[in-house]
C-alpha cells in the first residue's frame, strides 16, 4: 500500500495547542539550555552536578539530604549524583560521627577547580541568555517570574 502522506518540507510547525501549553514551552526552554550548556559550559559536567558543587562549595560539611534539598533532587538521584562526583574526585562524602547513615559532603582541590572553571562559563552562559533583558529591574523582576512559576509548580507536584 503506498504512502499517502505528503513529503516532508522541513520542521513542522507545532500545533497551537502545544504552543499555548505551559508545560511545552518550559520543556523547550530547558532542552535548549541544555544544547547551550553542553557546547559553553562543560559537555561532562551536568547542571545537577553543578548545582550540587556549588552547594557543597556554600556548605561544607552538610549532609547529603540537606543539599539534595538546597539543589531540588529528590534523594535518590542526590546519591547517584553525589556518587559520580565522588567517582570523578571532586566530592568527598564522610561518614557522619553521630549517624553512620548520614554522609557530609566535601569538595576537594579538584572540586573547587572544576567548580571556579565551570562557575566562570556558567556565568558567562547566564549573561548569554539574558542578554535580551537589561541588567538590574528588568532581569530581577524575570528571576522574581521563574521562581515564583518554580515554586507554585513545585507545589501543584507535591500535592499527589
Amino acid at each position: 500500500m503506498a504512502d499517502k502522506t505528503s513529503p516532508s518540507s522541513g520542521a513542522a510547525a507545532p500545533p497551537a495547542a502545544l504552543l499555548e501549553a505551559p508545560g511545552y514551552q518550559v520543556r523547550r526552554l530547558y532542552q535548549a539550555y541544555l544544547a547551550a550548556w553542553l557546547r559553553g559550559v562543560d559537555p561532562t559536567l551536568t547542571g545537577p552536578q553543578f548545582a550540587v558543587l556549588t552547594a557543597v562549595n556554600a556548605a561544607p560539611g552538610r549532609d547529603q539530604s540537606a543539599m539534595a534539598s538546597a539543589v531540588a533532587l529528590d534523594t535518590s538521584t542526590m546519591a547517584d549524583v553525589a556518587r559520580r562526583l565522588e567517582k570523578r574526585g571532586l566530592i568527598v562524602r564522610r561518614t557522619a560521627a553521630d549517624d553512620g547513615r548520614r554522609k557530609l559532603l566535601y569538595l576537594t582541590e579538584e572540586g573547587e577547580r572544576t567548580l571556579r572553571e565551570a562557575d566562570d562559563r556558567a556565568r558567562a552562559l547566564d549573561e548569554r541568555l539574558l542578554e535580551n533583558y537589561a541588567p538590574g529591574t528588568e532581569r530581577a523582576r524575570l528571576m522574581r517570574e521563574l521562581t515564583a512559576l518554580a515554586d507554585h509548580w513545585e507545589g501543584l507536584s507535591e500535592e499527589g
